[in-house]
């Protein structure tokens, strides 16, 4: 079977960013599961293995405009620590959520730097702005049941 919409496929993969480091991988032997076509897959991604069997392999180039977009340095804010009262320790990498006063929607934000009265966050996807390489194998193709494409 080829990979097409409403299929459940089965992967082996590497994420690595232009230097070569691994950024995410699944482990050796323990392959992850997506249905193909549903949400929170990059489309670049849907688009580079449709058609492909199992036993093919990918290596895809995911530059940032296909992928988590540039950094948009207005995602950076530097906010009062004040502001963040229930946040708990203020550790660098920490996630924190805000709700945007505009909006009214939750963000999530990366903590990047902390001082006595400020803290530095970010809601820059982590990998926006970076060109990234996906590749590995094709380990299996089947159709959806219809509980797994009734997932959100």
């Amino acid at each position: 079977m080829r990979i097409a919409n409403d299929c459940v496929v089965t992967i082996q993969f590497k994420l690595s960013n232009e230097s070569g480091q691994v950024l995410e991988s699944s482990p050796e032997g323990q392959p992850i599961l997506y249905v193909h076509g549903a949400p929170g897959v990059l489309p670049i991604l849907g688009r580079e293995l449709t058609g492909k069997a199992a036993g093919d392999r990918f290596d895809i180039c995911i530059r940032p405009e296909h992928g988590f977009g540039e950094r948009q340095p207005a995602l950076v804010e530097v906010i009062p620590r004040a502001h963040l009262p229930n946040a708990g320790p203020m550790v660098i990498g920490a996630k924190v959520t805000r709700r945007e006063i505009s909006s009214g929607a939750q963000v999530q934000y990366v903590v990047t730097a902390v001082d006595a009265e400020t803290v530095t966050v970010d809601a820059n996807h982590p990998l926006a702005g970076m060109t990234l390489r996906f590749e590995g194998v094709v380990i299996d193709v089947r159709e959806a049941r219809a509980e797994e494409l009734a997932r959100p």
